[in-house]
């Protein structure tokens, strides 16, 4: 049907071979989806059941974007049995273990056999994608088999494929969905600009996400002992620019009890060791959060451990949310919702993210370049509490109206 993309994503699967001699995720890329139909079909037989709902996330964001729906889904139909792939290593192996799915699998490369086989396999009553998840050759065998397809928190931006003179395959592919779930106005004029009408507009799930992580949070007694009444920076999913730029906005603040804690995305030796040489070069001290110890003159942390991110966030008094001197911004609505500012590296491309498109229009994130500005807003920040509390005022009114996608979602989908 279109042999040019399957063509692309075959030399995709290629590519990705090549890679796993030498890289671990594209390792486990390839070893997660080796003799996947013996494994899968033993997986869906214990289930026997009929009542199965197939739920995709390219990976960790998309996953956390998606679980509200999930939960709801089981907390409404607790015969449903739900059967959760993801496409990345990243969302996979944070994800394998988890108990809201009875069936938790990698999506296998999208040809034609492969997405006949694992329908014909899974057998989904309906099928939920996501945000942005546009397999061809499942959406159309989907849609040949006569199962119940949608998109979930979708948001479209010109620049994608669909709005292109070479994107006519992927428009018709919108048409295979029920339903298009989208975050906003705007997609719903640019679905409408190609003929698009099968959407509804309902906003973000991860606003439910991220209120349900704030609103079930417990203390941490290490970060408890360790922030005490200071001043916190807490870089949240950091890289090595991000941390380049942190350091050098923590030399330049002036405030003595100020502490910053760094919570790098990449946690492995390597990238920790990175940033150590860094804080050294600085003479700066550190420690580490696995040691389980710090010295009372110590007032920078680097987290070294993987699932701390969103509880740290509510001892901050500034954040950072890192990712966009790489592949773009990380998640602004995880510290934004403990009602603290944001600020973040966004350059020109901070458009392509709604939510901090939002956020700078309420004035409480700012888009910096470098470290002076990073330095000025947060001084401003220290010295004005006021300042804090109107930040604090805005976001609360914010969350409070973009919360209960979740709720739309499941009233308008027929079980």
């Amino acid at each position: 049907m279109f042999p040019l993309y399957t063509l692309v994503v075959r030399c995709y699967g290629l590519i990705i071979r090549i890679a796993a001699l030498k890289n671990l995720k594209a390792r486990q890329w390839v070893s997660g989806r080796e003799n996947w139909r013996k494994q899968l079909s033993d997986k869906i037989l214990k289930l026997n059941s009929d009542k199965i709902v197939w739920v995709h996330c390219a990976s960790y964001g998309e996953f956390e974007q998606g679980r509200p729906l999930i939960e709801a889904i089981k907390a409404k139909h607790s015969d449903y049995n739900i059967v959760l792939s993801f496409f990345s290593p990243s969302g996979y192996e944070a994800f394998k273990n988890w108990s809201g799915a009875e069936v938790i699998c990698y999506l296998p490369l999208d040809t034609k056999r492969h997405a006949k086989d694992f329908l014909n396999i899974v057998k989904p009553k309906t099928a939920i994608f996501i945000k942005y998840e546009f397999w061809l050759n499942y959406l159309f065998q989907l849609k040949k088999q006569n199962i119940s397809a949608f998109l979930v928190s979708a948001v479209f931006k010109p620049h994608h494929p669909f709005f292109k003179w070479y994107g006519n395959i992927f428009k018709t592919s919108l048409q295979t969905f029920d339903k298009l779930f989208i975050q906003d106005e705007q997609s719903g004029k640019l679905l409408q600009s190609i003929g698009i009408s099968n959407y509804e507009v309902s906003g973000d799930t991860r606003f439910d996400r991220v209120l349900q992580i704030k609103n079930n949070f417990k203390p941490i007694d290490f970060f408890e002992t360790f922030c005490k009444n200071s001043p916190v920076i807490v870089g949240g999913s950091t890289w090595a620019k991000d941390n380049e730029l942190l350091i050098e906005t923590f030399k330049h603040l002036s405030e003595k009890n100020l502490k910053l804690i760094l919570v790098p995305h990449n946690v492995d030796e390597k990238s920790i060791h990175e940033t150590e040489k860094l804080l050294q070069k600085n003479n700066l001290n550190y420690s580490l959060y696995s040691k389980n110890f710090v010295d009372e003159n110590t007032r920078i942390l680097i987290v070294d451990t993987m699932g701390l991110l969103s509880g740290i966030y509510h001892y901050a008094t500034v954040t950072y949310v890192g990712g966009g001197f790489n592949s773009g911004i990380h998640n602004c609505l995880e510290p934004a919702v403990h009602l603290k500012p944001v600020l973040f590296h966004g350059g020109n491309d901070y458009h392509k993210y709604n939510e901090a498109v939002e956020l700078l229009e309420l004035h409480a994130a700012q888009n910096i370049e470098n470290a002076n500005e990073a330095t000025k807003y947060i001084s401003n920040y220290l010295q004005n509490p006021n300042q804090l509390k109107d930040i604090e005022n805005k976001l609360q009114e914010y969350f409070s109206k973009n919360s209960g996608t979740t709720d739309k979602v499941m009233s308008l989908i027929k079980w």
